[in-house]
């Protein structure tokens, strides 16, 4: 970080110890012809990463004393294109099931579906609307497992059903982590897909809300990835859908997910508005 000012967003040095050195291979095996290393810390780009998560800002609107947008897209795009969020999360997440006494992969998976609203900017090719929540954008899928750990993020336009959305993260989920059996779903999810994860070797159980109680009830396994979507939403750059690309919506899921990840494995946080 050299001399500037720490933000709340910036990884910590427990924090980076756990993703620096996955960055330093990465970037070992990417040394150019000219042995030329780059002019930026790989740190400082992932703390201008999670700097634009954490509060939403646009690309030309990145503090001058972090990387400027030219760098810090070109790494979030690399990263993004070539599976490193993705193998970085995973390996983090991997870590955090082990310290939770829990087997590397999980055996059992909560899915559920989030639609969201799209920017101005965002190609109407990628969008559409729920008719049902009546919400204009694109929908994000995600497959969590019993602890709250992201094991699958899908992006898709808002009109596409939750059936497809499901099928296509139990696709993912199968292809990662093939030690998964079970997994809790709502009654959105119809016969298709309970269909499609027989096929797959998935039992799925719906489970159903009960409307006997009054006010906020948690629902039985369901409340795991309604939680998830809530921390989630810390994130500003997560609460409305800027990106042109549904990959880029995916990655930015998969930062912030990081970022809940390292905290829980260092014992760390980010500071609030309410500390001093």
């Amino acid at each position: 970080m050299g001399d500037r000012k720490p933000y709340p967003s910036d990884v910590t040095d427990a924090q980076w110890a756990l993703i620096g050195p996955f960055l330093r291979a990465w970037k070992a095996k990417r040394v150019s012809v000219s042995g030329h290393q780059g002019d930026y810390d790989l740190r400082e780009i992932v703390n201008a990463i999670l700097y634009q998560n954490r509060t939403g800002c646009q690309w030309a609107y990145l503090p001058h004393d972090l990387p400027p947008k030219s760098a810090t897209y070109y790494y979030f795009a690399l990263w993004r294109d070539d599976g490193t969020d993705q193998a970085i999360h995973d390996l983090l997440r991997c870590q955090a099931r082990e310290k939770a006494g829990r087997a590397e992969d999980p055996t059992a998976v909560v899915l559920d579906s989030q639609s969201i609203r799209a920017a101005n900017h965002v190609p109407a090719a990628t969008t559409g609307k729920d008719v049902g929540k009546k919400v204009p954008g694109r929908k994000r899928g995600l497959a969590v497992d019993t602890l709250g750990l992201i094991i699958a993020v899908v992006v898709t336009a808002a009109s596409v059903t939750d059936n497809a959305i499901g099928i296509r993260l139990l696709d993912k989920v199968v292809e990662h982590t093939p030690t998964v059996a079970r997994a809790w779903v709502d009654a959105g999810f119809k016969q298709d897909f309970a269909l499609h994860g027989a096929v797959l070797g998935v039992d799925v159980e719906v489970v159903k809300r009960s409307d006997s109680r009054p006010g906020f009830v948690p629902v039985r396994r369901r409340w795991i990835v309604e939680q998830t979507y809530g921390t989630l939403m810390l994130h500003r750059r997560l609460v409305r859908d800027y990106e042109s690309r549904p990959e880029s919506a995916v990655s930015r899921t998969l930062w912030a997910s990081m970022v809940t990840i390292v905290r829980r494995l260092t014992g760390t946080s980010t500071p609030s508005w309410r500390h001093r």
